[in-house]
């Protein structure tokens, strides 16, 4: 057996004793679960993609660091809202009832999570994008400074 061969057994050998045993969810659990995290989450791409298309029905939230921060680079039509800011009576400020995105530094933040469940605690419609500022560097798309 050459070189190449044995690798390949290994390969094979190593993925199937690291399988997943469990088998996959069926269509309607599959639709349910999707719906659901999508009732949730956006994205990167839809937020960038509604703002081009001069489509936003929502209000985008900058929910981490100082203002300093949030100064220097922010998504383009974002307000800072800090969690020490989320509270019942600003939040009954104008815009009402408009779904709320908000966004944090990226994956490895939570920010964003923690702001998401003190809006919905508050009785807002609320998304999350994924990525946050990273996601957003990360698909190119520009950012903008000032307040």
């Amino acid at each position: 057996m050459g070189v190449s061969k044995v690798v390949l057994s290994q390969t094979r050998r190593r993925r199937h004793e690291c399988s997943n045993p469990i088998s996959p969810a069926t269509s309607a659990e599959a639709i349910r679960w999707f719906s659901h995290k999508l009732h949730l989450e956006t994205d990167c791409a839809d937020v960038h993609s509604a703002q081009r298309a001069g489509e936003v029905d929502f209000v985008l939230l900058h929910v981490v660091g100082s203002e300093e921060a949030f100064a220097r680079r922010h998504l383009p039509g974002a307000q800072h809202l800090p969690h020490s800011q989320i509270t019942a009576e600003r939040m009954a400020a104008p815009a009402g009832g408009d779904p709320l995105v908000v966004y944090c530094a990226g994956p490895h933040c939570n920010g964003a999570d923690v702001a998401a469940l003190k809006l919905a605690e508050l009785g807002r419609p609320v998304k999350m994008m994924l990525g946050g500022l990273t996601g957003w560097e990360d698909e190119g798309y520009a950012f903008v400074s000032g307040k």
